[in-house]
């Protein structure tokens, strides 16, 4: 098993319409091996939406992980003080999550286990899924690029001549870049097809 005796701080936002596509990843990781530990922003816990409910997506995470997802800032906080996990991924990460990480503002349980990881020197991975990726996020994705102990899921335009701004990950890259990232490697190459 890949990933045996690595503990996972697994942070979902609200780009409600990928979670469907990220609900197998964090399996694959268990089934690697992985202790996964779920966290999720006020969005996922909270709303309802054309993609699911709130309590549809918690009870999916508590029966893929086996423990309840960390939804308050408080509660995500000791991910940095006690060590709790080897690796933070956030998937999806949106524009919102992506410009506030950017620029230091912890004001969500996944930003708070981000920052409070961080502090540490241990690898977060960004797996983006945004609207606005080539166009004011731009610049937040280039600073992240650039930023120690951040590693990216390689992404791409996944609606060129529909929505030319929007970039995605490939969520089927998520488990080999967190291994590169436990390395202290950004896997590449970044730019991709999704």
């Amino acid at each position: 098993m890949r990933l045996q005796g690595i503990k996972i701080g697994f942070a979902l936002t609200g780009s409600h319409c990928t979670l469907a596509e990220v609900m197998p990843r964090i399996q694959e990781l268990v089934d690697q091996g992985a202790e996964v530990f779920p966290i999720v922003s006020h969005s996922v816990d909270t709303m309802d939406t054309y993609f699911g409910t709130a309590e549809k997506w918690r009870q999916q995470l508590r029966e893929i992980c086996g423990k309840e997802p960390i939804n308050t800032i408080t509660g995500a906080e000791p991910v940095g003080p006690k060590k709790l996990v080897d690796v933070v991924i956030i998937a999806p990460c949106t524009g919102n999550t992506l410009a506030k990480l950017a620029n230091g503002i912890t004001d969500s349980p996944v930003l708070m286990a981000a920052k409070a990881h961080l502090r540490n020197q241990r690898p977060v991975v960004l797996a983006i899924s945004t609207n606005d990726g080539l166009g004011i996020n731009a610049k937040n994705i280039g600073l992240l690029l650039n930023t120690k102990n951040i590693y990216m899921v390689p992404f791409g335009q996944d609606s060129p001549t529909g929505k030319p701004n929007s970039l995605k990950s490939r969520m089927d890259l998520i488990m080999d870049t967190i291994l590169h990232a436990l390395q202290g490697k950004q896997i590449q190459p970044i730019l991709i097809q999704p």
